[in-house]
């Protein structure tokens, strides 16, 4: 923090009163800058300095595509700090409920369609191998380490079969648009002009044209029924204009979910035992129940499925 204090010195937030804004599941820390009725945000990536270069050059990414993300009005890059502009403090979660979500995803679909035009050039492929690294969290961090399971020689078949035919079709889709990877209501603010702002994009990637969907219509902080669900899902469909029919495209969606579901899974578990970050723990049931009502819908994952409810009681 004296750093941090040092370089505000510098800036023309030296005479602004700071105080604590957030946290995220991340080991950065966020800061807002008060004076008068003007405020700005202070990110300190000082503990994940690797994170703030592509920070910077995705929102240029973003901006460019006219994607609302905070501006950005001073940096130091080296020790790892950036003074942002202040969206406020109220994200989508705090707002979302039965009478308006379908107007905010619908907003926030619009947010997705301008990503996708985003240059997603020599970003990260989410490619076969990122796909598993990813779903495999679940068997170290959730099956083995959380619930204390160890899997028997048939289970791990299951496993490994099972994520295979999951990555096969969250493959089969359209690939290398630009990829949020963490578009929920947390990550989705109300500003103060009721437009949204996007935030904690760094770690942007290129891949699959439904992940930043699926992030936000089955988002693992709250639910809507899937009939409502899949009645915002069909219309995106139309605007990025896949060539496919709804059932297709309905199993992209779903597969493309389950990799997420299954590696949130895996991520919420380690948050807790591994870095203490117990709160989200409270957010396994529903990423749980988003990854065995799903697999039980189709036949190639109707076991895992079964197997995930099983040992999960």
């Amino acid at each position: 923090m004296s750093k941090l204090k040092a370089w505000l010195e510098t800036t023309f937030l030296k005479e602004y009163a700071i105080t604590v804004a957030s946290a995220d599941a991340s080991f950065r820390k966020y800061y807002r800058a008060i004076k008068d009725e003007k405020t700005y945000i202070i990110m300190d990536s000082s503990l994940e300095l690797d994170s703030l270069k592509p920070f910077v050059g995705i929102s240029s990414r973003l901006s460019s595509v006219n994607v609302n993300v905070p501006k950005i009005y001073a940096q130091n890059l080296e020790d790892g700090f950036l003074i942002l502009e202040d969206f406020g403090n109220t994200n989508l979660l705090d707002v979302l409920d039965e009478s308006n979500f379908k107007m905010h995803y619908t907003n926030a679909i619009n947010e997705i369609l301008k990503m996708q035009k985003a240059d997603a050039t020599n970003l990260a492929l989410y490619d076969k191998r990122f796909l598993h690294f990813e779903m495999d969290l679940m068997q170290e961090w959730y099956l083995e380490k959380k619930l204390l399971h160890t899997l028997s020689q048939e289970e791990q078949t299951l496993l490994k079969n099972t994520l295979e035919k999951i990555s096969e079709v969250v493959l089969s889709q359209p690939q290398d648009v630009f990829v949020h990877r963490d578009f929920h209501s947390r990550n989705i603010m109300l500003t103060n002009k009721q437009t949204l702002g996007v935030i904690d994009y760094q770690d942007a990637m290129c891949g699959a044209i439904t992940y930043d969907l699926v992030s936000l219509l089955k988002d693992c902080y709250i639910s809507f029924k899937r009939e409502e669900i899949e009645k915002l899902a069909l219309p995106f469909r139309d605007k990025a204009s896949p060539q496919t029919d709804d059932a297709e495209f309905l199993k992209w969606f779903d597969f493309m979910g389950l990799q997420r579901h299954i590696k949130v899974l895996g991520v919420f578990s380690r948050l807790s035992i591994r870095d203490g970050k117990d709160g989200y723990l409270d957010d396994i049931p529903l990423t749980l129940n988003y990854t065995i009502e799903t697999a039980l819908r189709y036949e190639e994952t109707k076991a895992l499925g079964a197997f995930l409810q099983r040992v999960s009681q």
